[in-house]
Order: structure tokens, then sequence, then C-alpha cells
């Protein structure tokens, strides 16, 4: 039997200040958008891809105490699917990177 793997690393950089939440029982959640680059000759057609992440604990401290727009991580996780409703009320599906590990560049 093969055992999947779901494992991703990106670097790149915070596309804007992290929002963070703080629970009850002490914990804290961390979500922000982290843009990536594509490497090409061509500079001039040079887009970025854009990534939701989000991190637990004490990977979200760090990125309250010291990420913010700009700043460059490299970050190693895991894919999450996840559904909500929307303002309208309307069913939406996003994919985004929980963060396992972190370093700031």
């Amino acid at each position: 039997m093969q055992t999947l793997k779901n494992h991703v690393t990106l670097i790149g950089n915070m596309g804007s200040d992290a929002q963070i939440t703080n629970f009850d029982n002490g914990g804290k959640v961390a979500r922000f958008t982290l843009a990536t680059n594509k490497y090409s000759n061509k500079k001039k057609n040079h887009k970025p891809e854009w990534h939701r992440v989000f991190a637990w604990g004490n990977m979200a401290q760090f990125i309250e105490n010291y990420g913010q727009k700009g700043k460059e991580l490299a970050i190693h996780g895991r894919l999450v699917n996840r559904t909500y409703l929307n303002k309208e009320g309307k069913q939406r599906r996003v994919t985004e990177v929980e963060v396992k590990h972190l370093i700031g560049l």
C-alpha cells in the first residue's frame, strides 16, 4: 500500500500584515497571503502567484511579532481544503497552506 504525502514548500513575500485571531484558551492563528514568483528570463511578463496561508501557536506568535507586509518567508506545510459561506450565503471552497515550519529571511 502506498502512503500519500501532502507537503508544500514556498518562499515568498507576505502580501499584507497578518490577521491574528486570539482564542479564549490562549491559542492563536495568523492568516495572511504569500506571493511567490515564477522564475523566468522574461521579466516583463512577471506576475506573482498568491497563496492563502495560516499558522497556529508559536508560528502565529512569530508572524504577529515579526511578520509584516513585504517580509520574505520560507514556509513548509501542507495543503488544506475547506468550505465556507460568503456574505451572500453562497458556499465557497478555498485551498490554503497550513504552516508546519517557518523561517524569516
